[in-house]
Protein backbone atom coordinates (compact mmCIF):
# COMPACT_ATOMS: atom_id res chain seq x y z
CA UNK A 1 0.00 0.00 0.00
CA UNK A 2 1.09 3.68 -0.74
CA UNK A 3 2.02 6.30 1.91
CA UNK A 4 -1.10 8.77 2.15
CA UNK A 5 0.76 11.93 0.85
CA UNK A 6 -0.78 15.74 1.13
CA UNK A 7 -0.57 17.65 -2.44
CA UNK A 8 0.59 21.13 -3.07
CA UNK A 9 -0.84 23.23 -6.46
CA UNK A 10 1.04 26.46 -6.80
CA UNK A 11 -0.48 27.91 -9.66
CA UNK A 12 1.32 30.82 -10.87
CA UNK A 13 0.80 32.76 -14.29
CA UNK A 14 4.17 31.97 -15.82
CA UNK A 15 4.56 28.37 -13.97
CA UNK A 16 2.73 25.39 -12.15
CA UNK A 17 4.55 24.05 -9.07
CA UNK A 18 3.19 20.42 -8.09
CA UNK A 19 4.32 18.66 -4.87
CA UNK A 20 3.52 15.66 -2.51
CA UNK A 21 4.81 15.68 1.23
CA UNK A 22 4.05 13.63 4.29
CA UNK A 23 1.67 14.49 7.26
CA UNK A 24 4.80 16.51 8.59
CA UNK A 25 5.33 18.12 5.71
CA UNK A 26 8.45 16.71 4.17
CA UNK A 27 8.61 17.11 0.44
CA UNK A 28 8.51 13.67 -1.13
CA UNK A 29 8.90 15.04 -4.75
CA UNK A 30 8.18 18.31 -6.30
CA UNK A 31 8.42 19.57 -10.68
CA UNK A 32 7.39 22.43 -12.02
CA UNK A 33 5.97 23.40 -15.84
CA UNK A 34 5.31 26.31 -17.65
CA UNK A 35 1.87 27.57 -17.38
CA UNK A 36 0.08 27.29 -20.93
CA UNK A 37 -3.87 26.20 -22.01
CA UNK A 38 -5.68 25.38 -18.71
CA UNK A 39 -6.61 21.75 -20.42
CA UNK A 40 -3.33 20.99 -21.05
CA UNK A 41 -1.45 22.37 -17.17
CA UNK A 42 -4.37 20.67 -15.43
CA UNK A 43 -3.78 17.43 -18.16
CA UNK A 44 -0.02 17.69 -16.19
CA UNK A 45 -1.22 18.14 -12.68
CA UNK A 46 -3.63 14.94 -12.91
CA UNK A 47 -0.79 13.26 -13.98
CA UNK A 48 1.52 14.20 -11.47
CA UNK A 49 -0.81 13.65 -8.59
CA UNK A 50 -1.95 9.71 -10.46
CA UNK A 51 1.57 8.64 -9.22
CA UNK A 52 0.26 8.92 -5.70
CA UNK A 53 -2.37 7.61 -3.26
CA UNK A 54 -3.29 11.76 -2.41
CA UNK A 55 -5.23 12.25 0.92
CA UNK A 56 -6.06 15.92 0.35
CA UNK A 57 -4.62 18.89 -2.32
CA UNK A 58 -3.79 22.50 -1.06
CA UNK A 59 -4.42 24.56 -4.18
CA UNK A 60 -2.93 28.57 -4.22
CA UNK A 61 -4.07 30.10 -7.83
CA UNK A 62 -3.15 33.22 -9.67
CA UNK A 63 -6.34 35.19 -9.74
CA UNK A 64 -8.43 36.68 -9.68
CA UNK A 65 -10.20 33.92 -8.13
CA UNK A 66 -13.52 32.98 -6.73
CA UNK A 67 -13.10 31.44 -3.18
CA UNK A 68 -16.23 31.89 -1.51
CA UNK A 69 -17.58 28.23 -1.01
CA UNK A 70 -21.25 29.26 -1.79
CA UNK A 71 -20.64 31.10 -4.74
CA UNK A 72 -22.34 29.19 -8.04
CA UNK A 73 -18.50 29.91 -9.38
CA UNK A 74 -16.24 28.65 -6.81
CA UNK A 75 -12.91 27.54 -7.94
CA UNK A 76 -13.22 28.99 -10.98
CA UNK A 77 -10.64 31.80 -12.62
CA UNK A 78 -12.09 35.21 -13.24
CA UNK A 79 -11.76 37.43 -15.55
CA UNK A 80 -8.22 37.58 -15.85
CA UNK A 81 -5.98 38.67 -18.61
CA UNK A 82 -4.06 35.14 -18.89
CA UNK A 83 -5.10 34.02 -22.05
CA UNK A 84 -7.34 31.32 -22.02
CA UNK A 85 -8.48 31.22 -18.04
CA UNK A 86 -10.73 33.45 -17.65
CA UNK A 87 -14.07 31.51 -16.55
CA UNK A 88 -11.92 28.31 -16.38
CA UNK A 89 -13.79 25.64 -14.00
CA UNK A 90 -10.31 25.21 -12.44
CA UNK A 91 -11.47 23.53 -8.82
CA UNK A 92 -14.20 21.15 -10.32
CA UNK A 93 -11.69 20.27 -12.90
CA UNK A 94 -9.39 18.60 -10.49
CA UNK A 95 -12.28 16.84 -8.61
CA UNK A 96 -13.41 15.05 -11.76
CA UNK A 97 -10.15 13.59 -11.23
CA UNK A 98 -9.66 13.20 -7.94
CA UNK A 99 -12.85 12.46 -5.16
CA UNK A 100 -10.88 13.91 -2.37
CA UNK A 101 -11.05 16.78 -0.07
CA UNK A 102 -9.60 19.68 -1.44
CA UNK A 103 -8.64 23.52 -0.05
CA UNK A 104 -8.81 26.37 -3.09
CA UNK A 105 -7.47 30.12 -2.16
CA UNK A 106 -5.49 32.55 -3.77
CA UNK A 107 -1.62 31.87 -4.30
CA UNK A 108 -0.81 35.17 -1.70
CA UNK A 109 -3.19 33.62 0.73
CA UNK A 110 -1.53 29.80 0.41
CA UNK A 111 1.71 31.96 1.35
CA UNK A 112 0.64 33.80 4.50
CA UNK A 113 -0.90 30.45 5.57
CA UNK A 114 2.97 28.93 4.68
CA UNK A 115 4.83 31.38 6.85
CA UNK A 116 2.34 31.17 9.40
CA UNK A 117 2.23 27.51 9.78
CA UNK A 118 6.08 26.59 9.67
CA UNK A 119 7.61 30.27 8.85
CA UNK A 120 8.43 33.23 10.21
CA UNK A 121 4.75 34.37 11.56
CA UNK A 122 4.87 30.74 13.38
CA UNK A 123 3.26 31.17 16.79
CA UNK A 124 1.17 34.65 15.69
CA UNK A 125 -2.53 34.70 15.87
CA UNK A 126 -2.64 37.41 12.98
CA UNK A 127 -0.26 37.85 10.18
CA UNK A 128 -0.74 39.97 7.30
CA UNK A 129 1.06 38.61 3.73
CA UNK A 130 2.56 40.82 1.13
CA UNK A 131 4.30 39.50 -2.09
CA UNK A 132 6.10 41.78 -4.37
CA UNK A 133 6.81 40.37 -7.58
CA UNK A 134 5.11 40.52 -11.00
CA UNK A 135 2.10 41.53 -9.28
CA UNK A 136 1.19 42.64 -5.88
CA UNK A 137 -1.14 40.67 -3.86
CA UNK A 138 -1.74 40.47 0.19
CA UNK A 139 -3.77 38.01 2.38
CA UNK A 140 -4.09 38.08 5.86
CA UNK A 141 -5.16 35.37 8.98
CA UNK A 142 -6.63 35.58 12.10
CA UNK A 143 -6.78 32.67 14.52
CA UNK A 144 -5.91 30.20 11.60
CA UNK A 145 -8.41 31.91 9.20
CA UNK A 146 -8.50 33.98 6.04
CA UNK A 147 -9.93 37.01 6.65
CA UNK A 148 -12.25 38.18 3.77
CA UNK A 149 -15.98 39.15 2.82
CA UNK A 150 -17.86 38.68 -0.74
CA UNK A 151 -14.33 38.35 -2.11
CA UNK A 152 -10.41 38.00 -1.45
CA UNK A 153 -8.58 40.64 -0.60
CA UNK A 154 -6.65 42.76 -3.50
CA UNK A 155 -3.94 44.61 -1.47
CA UNK A 156 -1.78 45.38 -3.53
CA UNK A 157 -4.81 48.03 -5.29
CA UNK A 158 -4.97 49.70 -2.07
CA UNK A 159 -3.75 53.32 -2.09
CA UNK A 160 -0.43 55.08 -1.87
CA UNK A 161 0.96 58.55 -1.52
CA UNK A 162 4.00 58.75 -4.08
CA UNK A 163 7.43 59.66 -2.68
CA UNK A 164 8.15 63.32 -3.31
CA UNK A 165 10.91 62.38 -5.99
CA UNK A 166 9.27 59.81 -7.65
CA UNK A 167 7.93 60.76 -10.42
CA UNK A 168 6.82 57.23 -11.88
CA UNK A 169 3.66 57.57 -13.98
CA UNK A 170 2.59 53.63 -12.45
CA UNK A 171 2.22 50.78 -14.31
CA UNK A 172 -0.99 49.42 -13.21
CA UNK A 173 -3.71 49.95 -15.44
CA UNK A 174 -6.56 50.94 -13.54
CA UNK A 175 -4.75 53.09 -10.86
CA UNK A 176 -1.75 54.29 -12.70
CA UNK A 177 0.71 55.62 -9.61
CA UNK A 178 -1.87 55.72 -7.08
CA UNK A 179 -1.77 52.43 -5.65
CA UNK A 180 0.52 50.27 -4.19
CA UNK A 181 1.21 47.55 -7.16
CA UNK A 182 1.07 50.26 -9.80
CA UNK A 183 4.35 51.68 -7.86
CA UNK A 184 6.27 48.78 -6.02
CA UNK A 185 5.68 45.76 -8.55
CA UNK A 186 8.93 44.48 -10.41
CA UNK A 187 8.10 46.05 -13.54
CA UNK A 188 8.16 49.26 -11.98
CA UNK A 189 11.79 49.19 -11.40
CA UNK A 190 12.18 48.74 -15.20
CA UNK A 191 9.72 50.98 -16.15
CA UNK A 192 11.68 53.84 -13.95
CA UNK A 193 15.74 53.09 -15.20
CA UNK A 194 14.65 50.91 -18.13
CA UNK A 195 16.80 47.88 -16.28
CA UNK A 196 15.85 44.97 -15.36
CA UNK A 197 15.55 44.87 -11.45
CA UNK A 198 17.62 41.94 -10.90
CA UNK A 199 20.49 44.20 -12.63
CA UNK A 200 19.96 47.16 -10.67
CA UNK A 201 22.79 47.29 -7.39
CA UNK A 202 20.43 47.45 -4.75
CA UNK A 203 21.49 50.86 -3.62
CA UNK A 204 19.97 52.02 -6.26
CA UNK A 205 17.22 55.16 -5.41
CA UNK A 206 14.00 53.37 -6.77
CA UNK A 207 14.72 50.53 -4.15
CA UNK A 208 14.42 53.67 -1.64
CA UNK A 209 11.11 54.55 -3.12
CA UNK A 210 9.87 50.78 -3.19
CA UNK A 211 10.66 50.55 0.40
CA UNK A 212 8.88 54.22 1.20
CA UNK A 213 5.80 52.48 -0.47
CA UNK A 214 6.20 49.38 1.43
CA UNK A 215 6.86 51.37 4.82
CA UNK A 216 3.48 53.11 4.12
CA UNK A 217 1.28 49.97 3.29
CA UNK A 218 2.76 48.52 6.39
CA UNK A 219 1.75 51.10 8.49
CA UNK A 220 -1.97 50.98 7.11
CA UNK A 221 -1.86 47.85 7.88
CA UNK A 222 -1.11 48.09 11.26
CA UNK A 223 -3.84 50.97 12.12
CA UNK A 224 -6.49 48.88 10.15
CA UNK A 225 -5.80 45.90 11.25
CA UNK A 226 -2.87 45.77 14.24
CA UNK A 227 -1.15 41.91 12.90
CA UNK A 228 0.76 40.66 15.24
CA UNK A 229 3.08 40.32 11.75
CA UNK A 230 3.90 41.67 8.58
CA UNK A 231 5.60 39.73 6.46
CA UNK A 232 7.06 40.75 2.91
CA UNK A 233 7.72 38.16 0.45
CA UNK A 234 8.34 38.14 -3.40
CA UNK A 235 11.91 39.17 -4.59
CA UNK A 236 11.62 43.01 -5.27
CA UNK A 237 12.35 43.80 -1.43
CA UNK A 238 15.27 41.97 -0.05
CA UNK A 239 16.45 41.56 3.81
CA UNK A 240 18.89 44.82 2.92
CA UNK A 241 15.85 46.40 2.66
CA UNK A 242 13.92 45.59 5.54
CA UNK A 243 15.98 48.47 8.00
CA UNK A 244 14.42 51.27 5.52
CA UNK A 245 10.97 49.84 5.09
CA UNK A 246 10.24 50.03 9.04
CA UNK A 247 12.29 53.50 9.23
CA UNK A 248 9.66 54.85 6.61
CA UNK A 249 6.42 52.80 9.03
CA UNK A 250 8.20 55.04 12.21
CA UNK A 251 7.76 58.25 10.07
CA UNK A 252 4.36 57.25 9.09
CA UNK A 253 3.22 56.92 12.47
CA UNK A 254 4.53 59.63 14.26
CA UNK A 255 4.81 58.67 17.28
CA UNK A 256 1.27 58.01 17.25
CA UNK A 257 0.34 54.12 18.09
CA UNK A 258 2.11 51.96 20.24
CA UNK A 259 3.90 49.46 18.45
CA UNK A 260 6.12 45.75 19.01
CA UNK A 261 9.58 45.84 18.18
CA UNK A 262 9.42 46.77 14.43
CA UNK A 263 12.42 43.96 13.96
CA UNK A 264 9.51 41.60 14.86
CA UNK A 265 6.72 42.73 13.45
CA UNK A 266 8.08 43.68 10.21
CA UNK A 267 9.20 40.22 8.85
CA UNK A 268 10.69 38.69 5.52
CA UNK A 269 9.63 34.76 5.16
CA UNK A 270 11.67 32.18 6.58
CA UNK A 271 10.89 29.29 4.68
CA UNK A 272 13.18 28.29 2.43
CA UNK A 273 13.55 28.18 -1.14
CA UNK A 274 10.33 30.61 -2.04
CA UNK A 275 8.51 27.12 -0.27
CA UNK A 276 6.27 29.67 1.60
CA UNK A 277 3.27 28.44 -0.89
CA UNK A 278 4.32 24.94 -1.33
CA UNK A 279 4.24 24.67 2.80
CA UNK A 280 1.09 26.26 3.19
CA UNK A 281 -0.93 24.16 0.48
CA UNK A 282 0.10 21.62 2.32
CA UNK A 283 -0.88 22.60 5.52
CA UNK A 284 -4.53 24.00 3.59
CA UNK A 285 -4.69 20.37 2.64
CA UNK A 286 -4.43 18.54 5.92
CA UNK A 287 -6.71 21.32 8.12
CA UNK A 288 -9.37 20.41 4.75
CA UNK A 289 -8.95 16.55 5.38
CA UNK A 290 -9.36 16.99 9.09
CA UNK A 291 -12.36 19.26 8.87
CA UNK A 292 -13.75 16.97 6.28
CA UNK A 293 -13.27 13.65 6.74
CA UNK A 294 -12.25 13.41 10.70
CA UNK A 295 -9.10 12.40 12.46
CA UNK A 296 -9.82 8.83 11.05
CA UNK A 297 -8.16 9.70 7.78
CA UNK A 298 -5.04 10.76 9.29
CA UNK A 299 -1.89 7.94 9.84
CA UNK A 300 -1.88 6.26 12.91
CA UNK A 301 -0.36 8.15 15.88
CA UNK A 302 -0.49 11.78 13.94
CA UNK A 303 -1.04 14.06 16.33
CA UNK A 304 -3.63 16.87 15.16
CA UNK A 305 -3.37 19.64 17.35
Amino acid sequence: MKEKLLGSIEAGGTKFVVAVADFDFNVKELTQFPTTTPEETLAKVVNFFKQFEVASIGIGSFGPVDVTVESKTYGHVLNTPKADWSGFDFLGTLKVAFDIPMYFTTDVNSSAYGEYTKGSARGANSVVYFTLGTGVGGGALQNGQFISGIAHAEMGHATVIAHPEDTYAGDCPFHSNHCFEGLAAGPTLEGRTGIKGEKLPRDHKVFNFISYYAGQIAFNTFVNMAPEKIVFGGSVLQESDMPKVREYFKQFNNGYVVTPDLEELIVRPSIENNGSATIGNFGLALKELKEKEGSHSLPSGFITN
